[in-house]
């Protein structure tokens, strides 16, 4: 499985499934004041690149969806931009580990020692890139 490094955030929420709390919101805004879209602000492709030199699968992804990690992602963005913040933000998309996708179906999962070994590198990369 790949971990997803997200570049760009939208401002809608729009989901196919509910959330834990059962939230299903429908072509909804999530700030109807906000910018259409953001990108992120750390280095997505360095990002990737650091992750797949220790072996990791991982890859570019210009969409978060559009509900919960998209709305995560738009509104961090949000609250840096709107208060004028000096910080880097971006998203990364972490799958399930595999004892949590052995109950679901085809869900897909990655390790632990990779999580871990991809998270590092990945502040690595936004580290060297500030």
């Amino acid at each position: 499985m790949l971990l997803d490094a997200y570049s760009l955030a939208s401002i809608m929420d729009d989901a196919r499934i509910a959330d834990n709390l059962g939230n299903r919101p429908i072509d909804s805004p999530i700030d109807p004041a906000g910018p259409v879209a953001y990108w992120a602000s750390i280095p997505a492709r360095e990002v990737v690149e650091a992750v797949r030199h220790k072996g990791i699968p991982a890859a570019v992804s210009y969409s978060a969806g559009t509900f919960v990690c998209n709305h995560v992602f738009y509104s961090t963005c949000h609250f840096v931009a709107a208060r004028g913040l000096q910080v880097k933000v971006g998203f990364i998309h972490v799958p399930y580990l595999p004892e949590q996708a052995v109950e679901k179906d085809q869900v897909p999962s990655m390790s632990e020692e990779c999580v871990i070994a991809a998270l590092e590198a990945a502040v690595q990369a936004v580290a060297k890139a500030l």
